[in-house]
C-alpha cells in the first residue's frame, strides 16, 4: 500500500517521499538558502537534491545508485571508500545532507551499527568539507549508537538538534540530527 506522502511526492513530481522530511526540517530550521553549496550524501533517487536545487542551491550528489536529477554534479561512489576524498578534492559546502541508510538485515544490532558507521563517515566528511558556519543534517537509527553519535557531534558542532520529521513513518526508528556551526 502506498502511503499519503509517497502519493503526494509522485503527484508533485518528486522522486521520493523523503522530500517531505527535508521540507519539514527546512521549514523549522531554514537549512538551505539560495546559492548555498550543498553536498547530498546517499542522494539516490534524488529528491533531496531536487529540493535543494529548487531553492537555488548548487548541488553535488553522491550515491552508488543512479541519481535522477538533471543539472547537478553527480559522483557515483560508496561514501565508505577513501576515494571520496579524492573526488571532493578541496571543495567546501554550506550544507551537507546525509539521508544514508544501510541495507538492513533485520538484526537490530547489526542494522544500528551499520547506520552508525555511515553517520560517522558522513560526520568525517562534514568536518573536512563543511564551511565553519555550515549545517550538517544526518539520519541515524535510534539506538545506543545514536546517543554515541550525538555525543560525538557535540564535540564538533556548537548547536545540535535531534528531529523526528512529520513524514517519518510512525514505526520508523530513524531520527535526523542537525549540527550547526563547526567548533
Amino acid at each position: 500500500m502506498i502511503d499519503k506522502f509517497t502519493k503526494k511526492a509522485f503527484s508533485e513530481g518528486y522522486l521520493a517521499r523523503s522530500i517531505y522530511k527535508l521540507k519539514d526540517i527546512q521549514l523549522r530550521y531554514n537549512l538551505i538558502k539560495k546559492n548555498d553549496k550543498v553536498l547530498d550524501l546517499g542522494a539516490a533517487p534524488g529528491s533531496w537534491s531536487q529540493f535543494a536545487k529548487e531553492i537555488g542551491a548548487k548541488v553535488t550528489a553522491i550515491d552508488l545508485n543512479e541519481i535522477k536529477v538533471k543539472n547537478i554534479k553527480k559522483i557515483k561512489t560508496d561514501i565508505l571508500d577513501k576515494k571520496i576524498f579524492i573526488e571532493l578534492k578541496d571543495d567546501t559546502f554550506d550544507v551537507i545532507l546525509s539521508d544514508l541508510a544501510p541495507k538492513t538485515t533485520g538484526i537490530l544490532k547489526i542494522d544500528n551499527e551499520r547506520s552508525y558507521s555511515l553517520c560517522k563517515q558522513a560526520m568525517t566528511i562534514s568536518i573536512k568539507y563543511l564551511n565553519p558556519n555550515g549545517k550538517f543534517l544526518c539520519k541515524i537509527f535510534q539506538s545506543e549508537f545514536s546517543d554515541k553519535f550525538i555525543k560525538e557531534l557535540k564535540k564538533n558542532f556548537k548547536n545540535i538538534k535531534a528531529i523526528k520529521p512529520i513524514a517519518s513513518k510512525k514505526r520508523s526508528k530513524e531520527i535526523y540530527v542537525l549540527g550547526i556551526k563547526k567548533n
